[in-house]
């Protein structure tokens, strides 16, 4: 997975092909775009990459202060906090863009989408790398938070309201309080461009827990029943524990036996 460092933004493109790259990935992942106006006046999501992607720059160039200040004026302007100091890749998309933060150490790959409500956040006041790192073609969903110095691979998708607070490999899907992974690692789940919203296939692990319990009552419930027969059939003797055995008689009382 590649990963991002203010020494290695030399190479990269101009600004003037950040953003052009950042609002053409919009006609890839959003249906409702119709053209690049619309895109351009009408998509707040849109409006914080782009000057998230100036406020980068002069953070870089140690204009701290005027960089925070523009990122004060994007967050008022799109209701998307993103701090100057994150590391974002190529075509990053904000679906909706409402209720996003993206702190400072957060480190973000190629072709990432994110939803409204989502939180890359950290969980230490000290100064150092607090915030997730994400890898190429992730998909968060809305209302997810990522908290921690933690590491998603590429291809991992999070679904919504998911609380991830520990590693995940690549090609995983997770979901939950605090999240589990429920996909195979391995195996691919995005479509080749990277590209994959059918969160209605997202595995249910309590939903199956719960149909593995009811199948459990259902056999102890069946057993009960044979124990109960047994006993009608037999009757109480003074001898039973002769014939049966002790473990027998034990185990019809546990039944609701005499």
């Amino acid at each position: 997975m590649m990963l991002f460092s203010p020494s290695r933004l030399a190479a990269k493109p101009s600004l003037w092909q950040d953003w052009r790259e950042d609002v053409a990935c919009v006609f890839a992942r959003d249906p409702a775009a119709r053209n690049v106006f619309e895109v351009l006046f009408a998509y707040p999501g849109v409006h914080a990459v782009l000057i998230y992607r100036v406020t980068h720059r002069l953070w870089l160039a140690e204009w701290k202060f005027a960089a925070r200040f523009l990122a004060a004026f994007g967050r008022w302007l799109t209701n998307v906090d993103i701090h100057p100091g994150a590391t974002i890749g190529k075509r990053f998309f904000i679906d909706h863009g409402a209720g996003v933060v993206i702190g400072e150490t957060a480190e973000i790959g190629n072709d990432v989408t994110m939803y409204h409500g989502v939180t890359l956040g950290g969980t230490t006041w000290h100064k150092t790398k607090r915030h997730p790192t994400l890898g190429n073609n992730v998909l968060v969903g809305a209302g997810a938070k990522i908290l921690g110095a933690i590491t998603l691979g590429d291809n991992v998708r999070v679904g919504a309201n998911s609380v991830v607070v520990k590693d995940v490999p690549p090609c995983c899907t997770v979901i939950g309080i605090p999240g589990r992974i429920i996909q195979q690692k391995g195996v691919k789940i995005q479509d080749p461009r990277g590209i994959d919203l059918d969160h209605h296939l997202v595995p249910d692990p309590i939903g199956k827990a719960i149909n593995c319990l009811v199948e459990r009552l259902d056999e102890l419930e069946h057993n009960q029943k044979r124990f109960v027969v047994a006993e009608d059939t037999c009757g109480s003797c003074e001898a039973e524990g002769v014939c049966h055995g002790d473990e027998v008689v034990q185990l019809k009382q546990a039944a609701g036996g005499n």
